[in-house]
């Protein structure tokens, strides 16, 4: 049974990545615990996604809030000879629920493969976490709209289907579409470009047959103003550098209660 968008919860979260240190991180986290009613009053779901060593301390202080904790990253192996890695069993114990997989900076830095990213969303399902796996395609639209839709759903179609074939068809799964040319940019991508993507991959999402409740963000510059022209092809966003600014992640959630 295929949800449909009018029953998709709406969600909405941010990547502190590595710019704030421990301090920086406690106070930035208190302050969005106290968004906590706001989002559940709107039947929002709100999620923050600190470094891995503010986690513990960070679930603490969202310990009674209906924020989901995430985390920027783990492991395909629960346990094992990994040095250096994250297991996604000691982030299932540390209270995370949804873990960030796959983003551009990974996949570019890191060389993480779509194989890679689809293991390792298979190993937080099995341990009772969601992933947020990052999509995107590499090269700018130029000005043919049709022709660019095309390439982006092509070069993330990829991507996406390297997921839907490792885990299994009842799992709850994020996908957040995040054009790499739109990441750290002025400007977001616009609005057409987005809803055009986004709803053919629901297409073809929905052409896998799954049970499970598969929900699409929108990240890549996104911040206050951008969910509105977006809402008919993603059910939140993302957001970056935009929401270190609390005030401005209270507002997204506030257009996205409209």
């Amino acid at each position: 049974m295929t949800t449909t968008q009018s029953t998709r919860r709406r969600i909405v979260g941010t990547s502190l990545k590595m710019y704030f240190d421990i301090p920086s991180t406690s106070t930035y986290i208190k302050a969005v615990a106290r968004l906590s009613d706001l989002a559940s009053q709107n039947n929002i779901d709100l999620f923050v996604i600190p470094d891995f060593v503010s986690l513990t301390s960070s679930k603490q202080t969202l310990r009674d809030t209906s924020i989901i904790l995430g985390a920027q990253d783990t492991f395909w192996e629960s346990k094992g000879a990994y040095t250096g890695e994250v297991s996604p069993l000691t982030l299932a114990q540390a209270g995370v629920g949804l873990v960030e997989i796959g983003h551009a900076e990974r996949r570019r830095l890191f060389h993480e493969t779509d194989e890679e990213v689809g293991k390792k969303a298979a190993a937080a399902i099995t341990n009772g976490i969601t992933p947020l796996v990052c999509i995107g395609e590499k090269s700018k639209p130029g000005p043919g709209v049709s022709q660019a839709v095309g390439m982006a759903v092509s070069e993330c179609s990829t991507q996406v289907a390297a997921v839907l074939s490792a885990v299994p068809p009842s799992a709850e799964i994020v996908f957040a579409y995040e054009p790499v040319w739109a990441i750290g940019a002025a400007e977001p991508a616009s609005a057409d470009h987005v809803v055009a993507v986004t709803q053919e991959l629901r297409r073809l999402i929905a052409k896998s047959n799954r049970d499970g409740q598969v929900r699409i963000l929108y990240g890549g510059s996104a911040g206050p103003g951008t969910f509105l022209g977006l809402k008919d092809g993603v059910d939140g966003l993302f957001l970056g550098r935009f929401a270190h600014d609390v005030r401005n992640l209270e507002k997204v959630i506030m257009e996205m209660s409209q």
